[in-house]
Order: structure tokens, then C-alpha cells, then sequence
């Protein structure tokens, strides 16, 4: 097989080929297609530039081992960017658990905002950048990775909703609750 060649395969078609052939070579051709993709993400949990890159390096080595349950119902950017985001999650609630940060919020607390959503778009914009932060930190990681997934990587709901596999109405009421519970957290800074 010559090298060059590799270089016109598609992303599926070269997935394949590295599950027949277990090719290092072509995985390497694969980490340069996609590698400031998933830092990306993986900076989106971690907020640290060498804690992202050890993250992204240990999804490339994981995804090596992964790559054979790779069916091809979707793209392979679709399937890697949930791998990845499942992979975060994973991370960040393994962390979590070993650091016991857990933040309850009291659910008598917690008031119904009567402002539509574009009011809560609004206030969640005007958080200050170190505040909104910690305020972000203290959310479970998933709600803070559909927020980064909206208002960081710049989704629609339709996108997030195929990224993630779920429905778009399950994304709207995920988002809304997120944002309601930064808003919430950020009161009590």
C-alpha cells in the first residue's frame, strides 16, 4: 500500500483501513486530519492547555482500540466528536468524584425565571469572564458541554442534537436548564 495514496481516502475509508490493517502509519494520517478538533473539545472540559493535550492523546490512543465498533451509519466526524465527548465526560466526572467537589443546589432555592429565553440569553452573555468560569465549573459536565457546544462552538440546536444523537427537544430543555442553573449559580457569587 503506498502512503500517498492514504491521503485521498475519505475519513471513512481510511477508518476502515487502519481496522484491517492496523496501520500506525494511517492512524497518524487520522490524528493530523482531526487532532485541533478534538483539542478543541477536550480544552472545552478542561480549560488547561497541557491537561487538553493529554486528554486529546489519551482519545487518540482509546479511539486506536475503538476504531473496529466504527460501523459507518453516520460520519466518522459525527461518531469521533461524540467519542471524544463521551471520553470528556468520563474524565471530568472521574475528577469530580475523586476530588468530592459536588455543589447541591436546594431545590427551594431554586425560582422559576418568568423572562423568556431570550432574557436568559441574555444575562448568561453578560456573565463577567472569570466568574462565569468558576460558575461553569461548578455545573455537572454535561450541562456545561451542551453550553460550550451552543454559545462556544457556535451550534444550532439541530447540529447539537446529531452531534449528541438525541432529539432537538431534548437539546432546547437540556440548554434551557443549563443556562438556568449557571444564572441560578451565579446570583449566589
Amino acid at each position: 500500500m503506498k502512503s500517498i495514496s492514504a491521503y485521498n481516502f475519505t475519513d471513512e475509508e481510511l477508518v476502515f483501513k487502519i481496522v484491517e490493517t492496523n496501520s500506525c502509519q494511517l492512524l497518524a494520517l487520522l490524528y493530523g486530519r482531526f487532532y485541533k478538533a478534538i483539542y478543541n473539545r477536550c480544552y472545552g472540559f478542561s480549560k488547561n492547555k497541557e491537561e487538553a493535550e493529554d486528554l486529546t492523546h489519551d482519545v487518540f490512543i482509546r479511539l486506536f482500540t475503538k476504531l473496529k465498533t466504527f460501523k459507518g451509519n453516520s460520519k466518522f466526524s459525527t461518531w469521533l466528536y461524540s467519542f471524544t465527548y463521551n471520553f470528556c465526560v468520563n474524565y471530568v466526572q472521574r475528577n469530580e468524584y475523586k476530588k468530592k467537589e459536588k455543589v447541591t443546589l436546594v431545590t427551594s432555592q431554586i425560582k422559576e425565571e418568568d423572562a423568556s429565553e431570550d432574557t436568559d440569553d441574555t444575562k448568561l452573555f453578560q456573565l463577567k469572564s472569570e466568574k462565569s468560569e468558576r460558575v461553569l465549573a461548578l455545573i455537572a459536565a454535561k450541562e456545561r458541554m451542551i453550553l460550550l457546544m451552543k454559545y462556544q462552538d457556535d451550534l444550532s440546536i439541530k447540529e447539537i442534537s446529531e452531534k449528541l444523537e438525541i432529539g432537538e427537544s431534548a437539546v432546547k430543555m437540556r440548554v434551557k436548564r443549563a443556562k438556568q442553573k449557571v444564572i441560578c449559580l451565579y446570583k449566589e457569587f
